[in-house]
């Protein structure tokens, strides 16, 4: 008795690969959060201009808002993260 095996197609991923952009979001969100660099790297490209000039307007005191969005990034699953922000594409928090 000859059992068959499915064919595997090991060039394929069965799933559709998650390019998930969690730690390098986060840690460009705490070190350069007021050029808003993490939300260029998300591909949130009017949200990082935004966050661009605030920042130059307001002296660099809205810088924290990056770094706080680079803190709330790194302490998400990565999951829920690529859910919310690359799948949802939430914009700010």
């Amino acid at each position: 008795m000859e059992t068959t095996k499915p064919i595997e197609d090991w060039n394929r991923p069965q799933e559709p690969r998650q390019d998930n952009k969690k730690v390098l979001a986060g840690i460009m969100g705490i070190l350069f959060g007021g050029l808003g660099i993490h939300k260029f790297v998300l591909g949130y490209t009017s949200e990082g201009i935004i966050q661009l000039i605030v920042s130059i307007v307001t002296c660099g005191i809205f810088s924290i808002v990056g770094l706080i969005e680079g803190i709330i990034y790194l302490t998400k699953t990565d999951e829920e993260f690529y859910q919310t922000y690359q799948v949802n594409k939430k914009g700010w928090f």
